[in-house]
């Protein structure tokens, strides 16, 4: 009971045979063929997109703080080398 044999495979066809017409499934499949593609195709885009795109910007040099009340200090110039 619980195994599909070749029987109800050709009742299940026929009755979407007759449900759909013999010439709609193969407009229906190439339709769903069109759909896949398109799919695929924009996946595709937005992995070149993401491998196209432009770095970040550098991040701009640290603001100085203003605490209420004191002035506003500039910010000093990041300088690698060692202070005398």
């Amino acid at each position: 009971m619980g195994t599909w044999s070749i029987g109800h495979w050709l009742i299940v066809l026929i009755i979407v045979l007759l449900l759909f017409g013999a010439n709609k499934i193969p407009k229906l499949m190439g339709d769903m063929a069109k759909g896949v593609k398109a799919f695929k195709h924009g996946l595709k885009d937005e992995d070149e997109s993401a491998q196209t795109a432009a770095p970040a910007a550098p991040s701009p040099a640290p603001q100085a703080r203003v605490i209420e009340g004191e002035q506003a200090k500039p910010a000093a110039p990041h300088d690698t080398a060692a202070k005398p």
